[in-house]
C-alpha cells in the first residue's frame, strides 16, 4: 500500500486541491486521484537520505550562538544605516572560506546560518574544493571572520554531523 501511495498526505491534499479548481465529477475525481498519485511517487523518488545526526548538543548550542549573532548583527547593520546615514564609505568586500564540512545537512544548515545573519550572504560552494564565498556589508577584517566562521559555527556542525 506505501509503493503506491508513499505520501498518502500530499495524494489526498492534491486530490482536493484539484476538486477545488475544478468542478466535482466522478471524471475529475478519478483524474484528479490519478495525478495525485503520480506527483506523490515522483515526490518518493526525490526523497534525500536521512540525515546522519551524531549528536543534538552542538545544535543547541549552535542556535544560542547563531541568536546572539543574529542580535549583534542586526543591532550593528542599524547602526550603521541609522546613525551614520550611509556618509561613512562602507567596506564590502567578498571573502572565500575553506570548509571542512561535506554534509550536505551541516552545508545547508550552515546556508541558514549566513543567510539569517544580517551583513552576509551566501554567493558560492565549490564542492570540489569545499570553498565557501561569502560576501559581507560591512568587511573589517577577512581573516578573522575566515576564522569566526569555522570557530562558532563549521566546528559545531562537525560535531553535530561529522
Amino acid at each position: 500500500m506505501t509503493r503506491l501511495f508513499p505520501h498518502p498526505l500530499l495524494t489526498l491534499a492534491l486530490t482536493l486541491m484539484w476538486l477545488m479548481l475544478t468542478r466535482f465529477s466522478l471524471g475529475h475525481l478519478l483524474l484528479g486521484a490519478a495525478v495525485a498519485i503520480l506527483a506523490g511517487l515522483a515526490f518518493a523518488r526525490l526523497e534525500p537520505q536521512p540525515p546522519r545526526l551524531r549528536a543534538i548538543w552542538p545544535l543547541i548550542r549552535l542556535a544560542a550562538v547563531v541568536s546572539v549573532d543574529i542580535l549583534r548583527s542586526n543591532w550593528a547593520v542599524a547602526r550603521r544605516m541609522l546613525h551614520d546615514g550611509g556618509a561613512r564609505p562602507r567596506r564590502s568586500g567578498f571573502v572565500a572560506i575553506p570548509l571542512r564540512l561535506r554534509d550536505p545537512v551541516g552545508l545547508a544548515l550552515l546556508a541558514l546560518v549566513v543567510a539569517a545573519t544580517p551583513g552576509t550572504v551566501w554567493i558560492d560552494y565549490d564542492p570540489g574544493t569545499g570553498v565557501l564565498l561569502l560576501h559581507v556589508f560591512e568587511l573589517q577584517d577577512a581573516e578573522a571572520l575566515r576564522a569566526e566562521i569555522c570557530a562558532r559555527y563549521e566546528t559545531r556542525l562537525l560535531e553535530a554531523f561529522g
